[in-house]
């Protein structure tokens, strides 16, 4: 038996962060990893994920020059792209700086998979350490594969596979419309693949707006990749060279590589929460506002359901460091969570969307905005997809959510975060001045649409 003030499970974005935090502080902190320091987010999510979305766009770029600023003759090459991941982003899958980052904070590392032995312990293999101050849940999540027949005999991907990939594949099928899935075929299509989605749901990105959903997949199809939505797969076979995937109607589609991106799961029942009188068997590990799950123990990042992103984690690890260190903190507050989507055009929300507000019996008002009739949509021509829709609280007058789908959604997105945060007026947005010509001048266009006084104060 071992001892320390602090042991931390994980060590994501969330996790790292927090026990260096504490570590600073003065405390004795042991972080428990079984994989890379640091995590999914700079191995294999969003850091490389988003080299990949950048060299996507810069050929989709080059390829819109004729008609607007002369001729241009694209030739796509993954090489640089595998070569800035492997040695920028990722190290070649080495977290020594990540591990001398933490060390250097004064705290130290146990690898191996942590598991709660007593509301107190923690045990790594063999090993145990008593914490006699805080423990911290931070595991996130992994790849959620599903039971398809004959899928886990195949060599299909996850994202891990796609990030470290040197090639790009002749041609692949992507189960899966959601934000990891849309974001790679679109990069492996632009880069010369044979690209086709696949989608239970009746749309892509269906956790965004329906409207979010049919602008992508037109864009989609477009660019030559293949929308299917509505089906699930009924089998999958691979015969040492290509996939065969038998879809819900009984259609087949066959391609060189088969990428899964059907979401992601915790391993809870692994962390011994039933010591703490949790069943292991829970959607998210139970937190208060300052992140609590019992006394001497708390939680951050995916594992607390309050949303898989890196933001939330490192949102929660500093009010749960303060916390833990008796400080003063606000309490957590997740009514205005930005996400985004790297699509081209991208896809940004904040808050409710039209549905989950009805649903939860707000008198939603709505106003809505194309990103080409914008004056900005309208200058940037190619490229220029898109819309912004405002979800409004109409009997108190406020955003409770908004959509910024188009270049530049995930920045756009910005304003209405704080708009929804703060429940600033929508008399306060109609009449503030926006720059002229920006993308986020919609905005402005969308109030003009939704129901009640326009922007310069009439009826």
């Amino acid at each position: 038996m071992e001892s320390a003030d602090v042991v931390v499970i994980g060590t994501g974005p969330g996790g790292e962060w927090l026990a260096g935090r504490l570590a600073r502080a003065g405390l004795d902190v042991v972080a428990v990893e079984s994989n890379l320091v640091g995590g999914e987010c700079p191995y294999w999510g969003c850091v490389p994920t988003k080299m990949m979305v950048r060299a996507a766009h810069l050929l989709a770029e080059g390829r819109r020059i004729p008609g607007m600023a002369g001729e241009s003759e694209v030739r796509p090459d993954w090489a640089p792209v595998a070569a800035r991941i492997q040695a920028d982003a990722t190290d070649h899958w080495d977290d020594a700086a990540a591990v001398e980052r933490l060390e250097g904070a004064g705290g130290r590392l146990v690898r191996g998979a942590g598991r709660l032995e007593a509301a107190d312990v923690v045990a790594v293999g063999d090993l145990r350490i008593r914490a006699g101050r805080a423990i911290v849940l931070a595991t996130g999540t992994r790849p959620d594969i599903p039971p398809i027949p004959g899928l886990a005999d195949t060599p299909f991907w996850t994202n891990h596979d796609a990030v470290a990939t040197e090639s790009v594949p002749r041609s692949m099928i992507v189960l899966g419309g959601g934000a990891v899935g849309t974001e790679l075929a679109q990069v492996f299509s632009r880069f010369g693949g044979e690209i086709t989605v696949v989608d239970e749901s009746d749309r892509l990105l269906a956790q965004e707006e329906p409207e979010a959903g049919k602008v992508i997949a037109g864009v989609f199809t477009a660019e030559g990749i293949d929308v299917v939505t509505g089906l699930g797969a009924d089998r999958i076979d691979h015969d040492g060279s290509s996939f065969s995937v038998t879809l819900t109607d009984g259609r087949n589609l066959s391609a060189e590589r088969l990428l899964v991106a059907t979401g992601r799961r915790l391993d809870l029942p692994s962390l011994g929460l039933e010591v703490l009188g949790i069943d292991p068997e829970v959607d998210a590990v139970p937190v208060d506002e300052h992140l609590r799950v019992a006394d001497g123990v708390w939680a951050v990042g995916d594992i607390t359901g309050k949303g898989a992103f890196t933001h939330v984690s490192m949102y929660q690890a500093a009010i749960a460091a303060a916390d833990i260190l008796g400080e003063p903190h606000a309490a957590a507050d997740y009514r205005a969570v930005p996400r985004v989507t790297f699509t081209d055009p991208e896809v940004a929300s904040v808050g409710h969307t039209e549905q989950t507000a009805t649903e939860e019996g707000i008198d939603v008002a709505v106003g809505s905005a194309p990103v080409p009739e914008t004056a900005r949509g309208w200058m940037h021509k190619a490229g220029n997809e898109g819309l912004i829709k405002l979800v409004a609280d109409g009997p108190r007058d406020v955003l409770v959510g908004a959509t910024a789908v188009g270049p530049n959604g995930g920045e756009v997105i910005g304003l209405l975060t704080l708009a929804v945060k703060a429940s600033v007026p929508l008399d306060v947005l109609r009449t503030m001045i926006y720059a002229y010509p920006t993308f986020h001048r919609g905005v402005e266009d969308a109030l003009r649409a939704m129901p009640g006084r326009s922007a310069n104060g009439g009826q």
